[in-house]
């Protein structure tokens, strides 16, 4: 058998192009080989004149991850090293759970509140309470320069199982908290409802473990309430795992297309498609996308978006399209790996260009701004090179990120200086828990439908501009009145003439902390422009207008 390969190879040799193609490819593994060798000697030799003459004792440690970082930082935006000590808390989110207490919290005026206490989680358990101020965590001081984020998290998490004391301040008591750590999911989808014209609204945070499950949970309570359009908001999701993302565009595309395809140097290409199993391929669908939707997300408009599916509508997406391969190491850290690239159905790569180094790839959301991008279409200038078509003959366009079909444009109207003042200080976040820890037993509370046919009539906002004007932010000083407006009966205060965003807000904020999260976007996307452009389509088709332009 050695004998006929080497015979193989003489005979192949003696062919003028065979000859060429062998010798390149010897010589290419050759050259990477010496190179290779080359490159680790230089790397250990650097390694031990330091340890045996620098000035100081090195930090080998510290030394090999610094070099490791920018090892991979040269090569693409993607490529990461991960500590050991860092990888659970890395993948957290995509697990779709964590270990520790159940809360959300804000570090406010040197102060740890409570935001929000999950539904069955350890602190609701012992009776943690949104609006308990944390002043100890197993004896340690909590609050002025303690009062950070990762000091909590670096307190609060821990195995299942295990206790944390918590000593906590409500109004004057003191309360002390003993809570047993216990597995928190991570939802992958906080909103969903039921909107006019029997239109269906899901968000969908990232591509996780659970989202797929989370995600047909939800669309079956949908259905339930009579939805026949979908309006799925990818907008900030930044994606996740791929068979996630291909299970989610299954959920819309026909059996048997292809769905999206990876290829890269050492890869050949690898196609997924369509299977037999998908809830919701009749339908209107229209899916929402911004600069913050990446991978995973741009995966699936992609594909809504080249089978002609579905309606694109947004902003340009973020352009994240390398194929990442984790790797582990043998002392418990990670390395992901850019192993291939994303390409939608009609061959359009996802990727967006990165050979300005990583500073500039890290800014073009701040370049998009500043170029205008965000706030008109014309400033999106693809070249004919970049034209791509969808199934039904629509022109798209390559070269990093997904295009909306409908652009809208970024909305800057809410920021009055009273709205700038409010968030400045923290009154915006601190208010809203403060009206509801007053009123939490008053039984026109009791659910969302009556909270809402109440509201105006709950004097909230003259709550909210008084308690700003306590903390130093009052009213007129910063926004003068406006004679030419009409003041509503129920607006005495005038907040809702002046700045309807901010009394928008803070009605959803407060149905926030009374019912929970999905309910401040069931309020604000009355001043959301995205999702009421994606309505007015619907609207449009169910009149007969063609859905797609």
């Amino acid at each position: 058998m050695r004998r006929f390969v080497i015979l193989l190879l003489l005979t192949l040799l003696a062919m003028p192009a065979e000859a060429q193609w062998l010798k390149n490819v010897f010589n290419r593994k050759k050259d990477v080989a010496t190179d290779t060798v080359a490159g680790m000697k230089r790397l250990e030799e650097v390694m031990h004149l330091l340890q045996t003459h620098y000035v100081a004792d090195p930090n080998t440690d510290k030394l090999s991850e610094d070099a490791v970082r920018q090892m991979l930082r040269t090569l693409d935006p993607h490529s990461i090293y991960i500590p050991a000590r860092e990888v659970q808390r890395t993948n957290e989110a995509l697990q779709g759970n964590f270990e520790g207490v159940g809360i959300t919290f804000s570090a406010i005026d040197d102060t740890i509140r409570v935001q929000e206490v999950l539904a069955g989680g350890p602190a609701e358990k012992v009776g943690v309470l949104p609006g308990d101020q944390f002043l100890r965590i197993d004896g340690v001081t909590a609050t002025g320069d303690s009062a950070r984020n990762s000091f909590v998290l670096r307190h609060l998490r821990g195995k299942k199982g295990t206790m944390v004391v918590v000593d906590a301040l409500r109004g004057k008591d003191s309360i002390t908290f003993h809570i047993e750590r216990d597995r928190i999911p991570i939802h992958s989808i906080e909103v969903y409802f039921m909107d006019e014209d029997s239109i269906g609204y899901i968000s969908l945070l990232r591509f996780a473990r659970t989202s797929m499950v989370e995600f047909k949970k939800a669309l079956k309570e949908l259905r339930k309430q009579g939805m026949k359009s979908l309006v799925l908001d990818l907008r900030d999701n930044s994606g996740g795992f791929l068979d996630i993302a291909c299970g989610m565009a299954n959920e819309f595309i026909a059996p048997g297309r292809l769905l999206v395809y990876q290829q890269g140097r050492a890869r050949s290409r690898q196609e997924f498609r369509s299977n037999r199993h998908g809830s919701f391929r009749k339908g209107d669908l229209v899916v929402l996308i911004n600069e913050g939707s990446a991978s995973a997300s741009e995966i699936v408009s992609g594909a809504v978006q080249d089978w002609d599916r579905g309606l694109i509508i947004g902003r340009r997406s973020f352009g994240k399209g390398l194929v990442q391969t984790m790797y582990n190491l043998s002392d418990g850290g990670q390395v992901r790996i850019t192993t291939a690239r994303y390409y939608t159905p009609s061959g359009r790569c996802i990727q967006r260009p990165y050979n300005d180094g990583a500073d500039a790839y890290n800014k073009d959301i701040e370049r998009r701004y500043k170029h205008g991008e965000l706030f008109s279409a014309d400033s999106v200038h693809f070249p004919d090179s970049l034209k791509y078509k969808t199934a039904g003959g629509r022109t798209v366009y390559g070269g990093g990120g997904i295009m909306p079909d409908i652009f809208v444009p970024m909305d800057t109207t809410p920021s009055t200086a009273y709205y700038n003042e409010c968030r400045r200080k923290g009154i915006l976040n601190r208010f809203p828990q403060h009206w509801v820890s007053l009123h939490k037993s008053d039984s026109l509370l009791k659910d969302f439908n009556s909270f809402m046919e109440v509201y105006d009539s709950l004097g909230v906002d003259t709550a909210f501009v008084a308690y700003a004007a306590s903390r130093g932010v009052v009213l007129d000083s910063v926004m003068p009145r406006v004679d030419t407006l009409a003041t509503p009966a129920s607006d005495s205060c005038g907040l809702a003439s002046r700045d309807s965003f901010l009394h928008l807000q803070i009605k959803a904020l407060v149905a926030d902390r009374l019912f929970g999260k999905g309910h401040y976007y069931q309020i604000m996307k009355e001043r959301d422009p995205v999702y009421q452009a994606a309505v007015a389509q619907l609207k449009k088709h169910r009149r007969g207008e063609p859905l797609l332009p």
